[in-house]
């Protein structure tokens, strides 16, 4: 049981002391970052399976 109590004290310690925190700013531009990256990778992924799609349709169209 010990163990268990120094874990979590060490967690807290570390969460409280040792963390840099971000400031609201930092948050919010990293926030907009990982939105505008996944936004742009989903819009890549969407044109990737169109065209293969596209292109499968064709290739089959000449085995019909």
């Amino acid at each position: 049981m010990n163990k268990i109590s120094n874990y979590f004290r060490g967690s807290y310690h570390e969460l409280t002391e040792k963390v840099t925190w971000p400031t609201w700013l930092q948050l919010q531009q990293s926030t907009i970052i990982v939105l505008i990256t996944t936004v742009i990778l989903t819009a890549l992924v969407w044109i990737m399976d169109f065209a293969s799609q596209n292109f499968l349709k064709a290739i089959y169209s000449l085995f019909k």
